[in-house]
């Protein structure tokens, strides 16, 4: 039996650390007053019948981010 850690479980905790830091970023924003999903430029129409809801801006944030952090990671 090996005693290293399974490299599913290293990457079940990554993903789980990941995961606690955009909660932790996404709650510490929205005191500071920026809801993603509600940034000036996202699109929300209302009708009668319905609405629709299509978060330009914060996508484009979103990307420009992970861009960068997947840039800076593939670096190193």
């Amino acid at each position: 039996m090996s005693t290293d850690p399974s490299p599913l479980g290293k990457w079940l905790m990554l993903i789980g650390l990941v995961l606690f830091l955009a909660g932790a970023i996404t709650t510490l924003l929205a005191r500071w007053g920026i809801v993603l999903g509600r940034l000036p430029g996202d699109i929300h129409i209302a009708g009668k019948q319905g609405s629709f809801h299509f978060p330009w801006v914060t996508s484009l944030i979103l990307s420009v981010v992970a861009s960068l952090l997947l840039n800076w990671w593939s670096r190193k």
